[in-house]
């Protein structure tokens, strides 16, 4: 829309300021394979913008106080492909790299926009709990399974790096076959749960990790059971539903006052580590939702 192609986005340091200098991370050169940290640079743009906005001008001037650090991102690092431009304009060398984030509005000319400012799993696990579902989970390392037994009360979780054959586990705790699953992982755990999905069972596809940073991906076995199962499998994006945001809020927000979903965030300070979280994220060091705050209120 009009009001969202007219946002400004600034960081700011100093408040009291009429102007400022942007820090940005750019992408050096397009990535083969995992994303380093050598990739990335951290540089101060050379224009200055005012911390204002012209009258009748429609615009907002925002301040970035947390980034989103997502395991997409290191796929539009990567040089373009027909199937990744169709979801999104990959990024490009020696410009900053976009993303998701959280912004106060500090000067506003337009009256929609006023001055007001976790890890998907874990969080697909408590949903399905409040609908009343038997929930595994796997992660991978102790720590995670912990979270998931303790924190977010998943019925069962295992560590996907201890397991020596994924299918033996999910028989384990799928005894009956699973009818649900949420996928972001792919590869060799995609392919064993196909083996373990009962009748017209269902799989959401939201991501594929293990996937995105390997040149010869891995190919599956078991895709003749989607027929045999009559199983129904869709990839989505959040960026699909945008228009149902504030149904979801509905939905969501009476849980989190009354603490019945909780989430864990793994917060990183300052810009300058953005490349650091990422990176870090890709390999899977972090516990929690990746958050990257760039700014104080």
């Amino acid at each position: 829309s009009d009001q969202f192609s007219k946002r400004v986005s600034v960081q700011l340091t100093n408040m009291e300021t009429t102007t400022v200098k942007n820090k940005q991370v750019i992408l050096r050169n397009y990535v083969k394979g995992v994303p380093k940290e050598s990739d990335l640079m951290i540089v101060t743009a050379s224009d200055i913008m005012e911390l204002k906005v012209k009258p009748g001008s429609a615009e907002i001037l925002v301040k970035n106080l947390y980034l989103s650090c997502d395991p997409y991102l290191g796929i539009f690092m990567r040089e373009p492909t027909p199937s990744t431009s169709a979801f999104w304009d990959a990024f490009v060398p020696g410009k900053p790299i976009a993303g998701i984030g959280v912004s106060k509005v500090i000067a506003s000319d337009n009256p929609g926009f006023v001055n007001a400012s976790g890890a998907v799993g874990q969080l697909v696990g408590q949903f399905a709990k409040l609908m009343g579902c038997y929930v595994v989970g796997s992660a991978g390392s102790t720590q995670k399974v912990d979270l998931l037994l303790n924190t977010f009360g998943f019925d069962d979780a295992f560590n996907y790096k201890e397991e020596t054959d994924l299918d033996s586990a999910l028989k384990r705790c799928f005894p009956k076959g699973i009818d649900i699953y949420f996928e972001n992982v792919g590869g060799k755990t995609l392919d064993a749960v196909l083996l373990n999905m009962r009748t017209s069972g269902r799989i959401a596809v939201c991501g594929m990790i293990s996937q995105y940073h390997l040149e010869t991906r891995d190919r599956l076995q078991n895709l003749p059971d989607i027929i045999f199962k009559r199983i129904r499998m869709q990839g989505f994006a959040a960026y699909d539903f945008i228009d149902q945001y504030p149904k979801f809020l509905e939905f969501v927000l009476p849980y989190i006052k009354e603490d019945k979903l909780k989430y864990v965030e793994d917060i990183v300070e300052g810009l300058d580590n953005g490349p650091a979280a990422l990176v870090g994220l890709l390999h899977g060091q972090n516990v929690g939702k990746q958050v990257l705050k760039v700014a104080r209120e």
